[in-house]
C-alpha cells in the first residue's frame, strides 16, 4: 500500500501519513473512514476504534510519527515521544502494536489534542 496515504484530524490538528505494505493498512484502508475519543499515555495518544485484527509484525518498540494498531485495545495509536512503557526518550507501546502508517511531520502537534476529542482518521485520493 506504499503511496496510499490517510488524514488524521482532531479539532485543529491535521496532518497525513503514508501507508505501509502490509495486511494491518489494508484493513484500516478498507474500514475508513473512523473516528474515535482521543486519550493520551505520555506522548501518545490513542482512540478506539469499530475494528478488530490480531497482531501482524506485531512490535513494543516504534518511531516517532509511527500510526500503529493495538490488537488488546481495538485502538488506533500515534506516537511522538516517551510513554510510560519507554525505557528512555524512544517511543514505546505498553504491548506489540501493529505499525500500518507513519506521519512524515507534525505528529508532535497531537500533544495538543485534549482527551475525549473526536479523531478522523479518512482516505486521501
Amino acid at each position: 500500500m506504499p503511496g496510499y496515504r490517510i488524514r488524521i484530524t482532531a479539532s485543529r490538528i491535521s496532518t497525513t501519513a503514508t501507508l505501509s505494505a502490509n495486511r494491518t493498512a489494508r484493513a484500516i484502508w478498507n474500514a475508513l473512514p473512523l473516528e474515535g475519543n482521543a486519550k493520551h499515555s505520555g506522548d501518545e495518544m490513542y482512540f478506539e476504534v469499530p475494528v478488530d485484527l490480531a497482531e501482524d509484525e506485531s512490535q513494543e518498540e516504534v518511531a516517532i510519527g509511527d500510526v500503529a494498531y493495538w490488537p488488546p485495545g481495538n485502538a488506533v495509536c500515534i506516537f511522538w515521544g516517551p510513554t510510560p512503557a519507554s525505557h528512555g526518550n524512544e517511543p514505546r507501546a505498553a504491548s506489540a502494536v501493529n505499525v500500518f502508517a507513519h506521519i512524515a511531520s507534525g505528529a508532535r502537534d497531537f500533544a495538543q489534542v485534549k482527551g475525549g476529542t473526536v479523531v478522523r482518521l479518512e482516505r486521501l485520493p
